[in-house]
């Protein structure tokens, strides 16, 4: 990721409601949500929604796709991982074992966590 993608799509990740509209994609995994569905969850008006959806898209970090009359919306995982990785790369002088390098947050309960 070029530091020119990253910009544009920090920017759009800096706005509240768009911030919460990619972790609700993000948290839906790859089926996603209808553009409906995501104005229900969070009590946005159509219009605004769209406003939002439209940024995220253009940052490259949401896809949408026509369903019929209506669009499924899906966060890019690709571009959030590049996101991420462009983030950390050289953490720490680049010592992958470093503290500093983020982890997978492990769920609570599953076979693998530690609680």
């Amino acid at each position: 990721m070029e530091i020119k993608n990253a910009t544009l799509a920090l920017a759009a990740l800096g706005h509240a409601t768009r911030l919460s509209v990619f972790r609700l994609l993000v948290e839906a995994g790859p089926k996603g949500r209808m553009a409906g569905d995501i104005a229900d969850a969070l009590t946005l008006p159509g219009a605004t929604l769209s406003f939002h959806l439209k940024e995220l898209s253009a940052a490259g970090l949401i896809q949408g796709e026509q369903c019929g009359r209506y669009i499924c919306y899906r966060a890019d995982f690709s571009a959030m991982n590049e996101l991420i990785a462009f983030l950390t790369r050289n953490c720490c002088g680049g010592q992958p074992e470093a503290a500093c390098m983020p982890a997978a947050k492990k769920v609570v309960g599953s076979k693998d966590a530690n609680t």
